[in-house]
């Protein structure tokens, strides 16, 4: 009698971990964000944060998980003042199936709570690196480990994917209230402006703006675009030429003064941009003031 062997289908198939990590992070922890060309999930284990996918923010309460599809910038901070834990677990795995996970905010049932303690009990036990280290890049093998630790945490992982898969995902509201999304705007813009209005000696990137406010480049001129009709490199510019302004009526400075202080390259550079944003030169600006003042006191 002959026998055939039948070769299994294994529609998620996970060879490679790159981190598994448990964080205790503080009620004012916010991480500026990154992106890279492999999965991730973030699961909140106690506590709220939010997190920020592509230019979409999301409101993770407990129990519940986002995913990041390869190349999506995402970040991270604490939300309701509240000292968040959260494990991130990043991964690599290719096919149809993980379609699935694309923009995905699911909450996790008994199992999956189950399976995500299960991956980080086997990762503390098969690597030294610890699991709060934000900084690792690679986890380091522990010299003595459980047999079967690191298969472990992959058939746990993927277990994890499958049962969430074939559950269609159980419902999680996929983004905080207009309310919440409309304060949090209102808060980046505030926060934002403040600090643009503090920098103004200084010459400013879009890159520059984006890491020192904890924010995503596209997600910040979203933003700006609502609430001002312009990018923030726009606005900056604008709040410049407001100072500029008020240099020039004080009197106090001449026009290469004024432009150094206000972070220009040169004088010409100062010109043509004051020129572009009020439709007069900074001497035009001088003459006009001299000519209201004199005006003004009957001249």
């Amino acid at each position: 009698m002959a026998y055939t062997a039948v070769e299994l289908q294994r529609p998620i198939r996970i060879e490679r971990i790159i981190t598994v990590h448990y964080f205790e992070y503080g009620p004012d922890y916010a991480f500026a964000g990154e992106s890279h060309d492999f999965w991730e999930i973030v699961y909140v284990d106690k506590g709220e944060i939010i997190a920020q996918a592509g230019e979409t923010e999301h409101l993770l309460q407990k129990g519940q998980m986002l995913f990041h599809e390869p190349g999506e910038f995402h970040t991270l901070k604490a939300a309701g003042g509240r000292a968040p834990n959260v494990v991130v677990i990043t991964f690599e795995c290719d096919g149809p199936a993980m379609d699935f996970f694309r923009g995905r905010l699911l909450s996790a049932g008994d199992a999956e709570r189950n399976l995500m303690a299960r991956i980080v009990e086997q990762a503390a036990e098969a690597f030294a690196t610890p699991l709060d280290d934000p900084l690792s890049q690679m986890m380091e093998r522990r010299t003595i480990q459980p047999f079967g630790a690191e298969e472990l945490i992959g058939l746990s992982l993927e277990l994890l994917l499958l049962e969430l898969i074939r559950k269609g995902g159980v419902p999680a509201a996929s983004r905080p209230s207009s309310l919440l999304r409309e304060n949090s705007r209102n808060d980046l813009m505030e926060r934002v402006c403040r600090y643009l209005d503090e920098n103004l000696e200084k010459r400013l990137t879009l890159s520059d703006i984006c890491r020192d406010n904890l924010v995503g480049r596209s997600y910040l001129q979203k933003v700006f675009r609502e609430k001002t009709g312009g990018g923030a490199m726009e606005y900056f510019g604008h709040l410049k030429i407001r100072r500029a302004k008020e240099l020039i009526r004080e009197g106090k400075h001449n026009f290469t003064e004024i432009a150094a202080m206000l972070g220009y390259n040169s004088i010409h550079y100062f010109s043509r941009h004051f020129k572009k944003v009020t439709g007069m030169t900074p001497s035009e600006y001088a003459s006009s003031v001299k000519v209201l003042s004199r005006q003004g006191r009957g001249e």
